[in-house]
This record gives structure tokens, C-alpha cells and sequence, in this order.
């Protein structure tokens, strides 16, 4: 099993029964894409915090694409500690999920609910901006993450600028730099500020092909699933199918390679086939959404 990482050794060891479940679990896949994103958003904590206009970063791809997985590894790099009074947490990284009904009460909200600060009987919204601008600079803040920033969006016009207005505030207020994440929609979002369009630089995450490229990450999580025998997952032959079923989506290469490492050893095999990734029960997202509409004109 030398095509496996220790852990995965350890796990591939008991019977098959007890590795079913195993197969779910997220695992962080370090492709080269990921890494950029994340080098990108390291260098932004190190150098951007304390100045006037701080550059940003949104991070842009389809949906299950692997952009909330980054920024989730991403906090887990840069975790909140103690003060060294130890009367307080330091959150040198703060991450938020835009919410599709936001108003600038509600985001102030979860600003402070991500600080693990009570609201207490705090309505006026002039009072609930100083206190989450005051908690910020006292826990530290250096760089605010904002998640799923194309549900801004679903608001009508003027709470969509109204809400980039904050956003933009925050930034020149606090001086930290901000990470966005969303689809194409939340570039969208971004021009209707002029002023915080300029500061956001674009990462862009773009969907994968039947490349070399895409081969590495598979041979990537062809080590950390635990099966006993090679696949090749990340050659042509199986390559090409990877591709194809997940329509080019890391979350989505995700869903079908545990589906299909789960219907291998279900079938009494120790390693993943052109059989497993055809017959495995994973649906596609065109497929899933075929369905749907099936459904909705039934």
C-alpha cells in the first residue's frame, strides 16, 4: 500500500465494512490552484493590514468548485488564540458567509457573532457599528473573509450598495484587507462600486480539463482514499471519465471518487475501475438539474 499516505494506510487495514463510512469524510487536496489562493491570501495578512487603502482578493469559480474549502483551510492556518492577558480571543483571520437577505444590521450581526460577542438588548445600528468596530480592533482583526459574496445579489439595488458601502468601510476603517469568495455573480456585485471594484483583485478557479493538470490533483486523492491497490486515477483512461461525470468540478470529483471507492469494495475490488465510476450512484449537476425541472413542469 506504498500508494497510500500513513493515515490512509491505517484506515485501508481494517475489513471493508468499517472503511464504508470513511469514504465521505472531507479531506483537503493541496492542488496547485489551492495553494496559489492560499500564498495569495497569506501575503495580503502579511503586508496589507495598517494601510490606508489595503488591497483585496475575491476569489472567483463555479459553484462546488473548491472556493469555501480554501477559505475554510485558510482559518484552520490562522485559528483565533488568546490574548496574552488572556482576557480576550485574537481573530487574526475573521470569516463571515454573506447572507441572501442581508441588511447592514444583520451583517454587523454576524460580525459580531463570528467575535463570539452577545448582542444584548444592542438595536440602533450606529451603536451596533462602533461595538463591532471596537471588538475588531481588540481581537486583533488583520483580514475579513467574506463567503458566498454573490448573495448579495438576491437584495434589491439600493441594499446591494448599501451593504458594498459597509464593506468598503470596514476595509478603511479598520485598514485590513478583505477576501470575497463567490461565483461570477459576485464580480458582478463588486462594479456596482466603483471604488471597491479597483480593490479587489481577481483569483480566478476555473473548471478542470482532461489535462496533466487535473491528473495531479487526482493522484493527489488517490493517496488519502483507503484502498488497498492502486487506481490510476490520475492517467487518461480513468481521467477521462473523472472528468466528463463531474463536469469538470473539484467538489464534484469529490462526490464521485468516494461514490466510486464505496461501490468498488461493495463489488469485493480494492481499487477504482471504469465500472465503478459509471455505475457508482453519483449524479452530475446537468443531470440533477435536468431532474429538477423535470419535476417542477410535471
Amino acid at each position: 500500500m506504498d500508494h497510500l499516505r500513513p493515515e490512509a494506510r491505517r484506515i485501508a487495514e481494517k475489513p471493508a465494512i468499517e472503511r464504508l463510512d470513511c469514504f465521505a469524510t472531507d479531506r483537503w487536496i493541496g492542488y496547485s490552484r489551492a495553494q496559489d489562493a492560499l500564498k495569495r491570501m497569506d501575503m495580503l495578512l502579511a503586508t496589507q493590514p495598517g494601510r490606508v487603502r489595503p488591497q483585496n482578493m475575491l476569489v472567483v469559480g463555479p459553484s462546488n468548485n473548491g472556493k469555501s474549502t480554501i477559505a475554510e483551510k485558510f482559518q484552520r492556518q490562522h485559528p483565533r488564540r488568546s490574548s496574552e492577558e488572556r482576557d480576550r480571543h485574537i481573530f487574526p483571520v475573521l470569516s463571515v458567509q454573506m447572507m441572501p437577505d442581508v441588511t447592514a444590521p444583520r451583517f454587523y450581526a454576524q460580525l459580531l457573532d463570528a467575535l463570539g460577542s452577545p448582542l444584548g438588548n444592542i438595536r440602533k445600528t450606529d451603536r451596533r457599528n462602533a461595538l463591532t468596530l471596537n471588538l475588531m480592533r481588540a481581537c486583533g482583526v488583520r483580514l475579513l473573509v467574506i463567503d458566498e459574496l454573490h448573495n448579495l445579489l438576491c437584495g434589491p439595488s439600493s441594499r446591494q450598495r448599501e451593504i458594498l458601502g459597509l464593506i468598503r468601510y470596514l476595509g478603511n476603517e479598520l485598514r485590513i484587507p478583505i477576501v470575497a469568495l463567490g461565483t461570477k455573480d459576485a464580480w458582478l456585485a463588486l462594479r456596482l462600486d466603483d471604488q471597491l471594484e479597483n480593490r479587489f483583485q481577481p483569483f480566478l478557479l476555473s473548471k478542470w480539463g482532461d489535462d496533466a493538470e487535473t491528473g495531479r490533483p487526482l493522484a493527489s486523492f488517490e493517496t488519502v482514499i483507503p484502498l488497498r491497490g492502486p487506481s490510476g486515477l490520475g492517467l487518461p483512461a480513468l481521467r477521462r471519465v473523472i472528468v466528463e461525470r463531474s463536469e469538470g468540478l473539484i467538489g464534484e470529483m469529490h462526490q464521485l471518487l468516494s461514490s466510486a471507492a464505496a461501490h468498488a469494495l461493495t463489488e469485493g475490488r480494492e481499487r477504482i475501475e471504469r465500472e465503478d465510476l459509471l455505475r457508482c450512484p453519483f449524479q452530475a449537476p446537468s443531470y440533477r438539474r435536468q431532474m429538477m425541472g423535470r419535476e417542477l413542469r410535471a
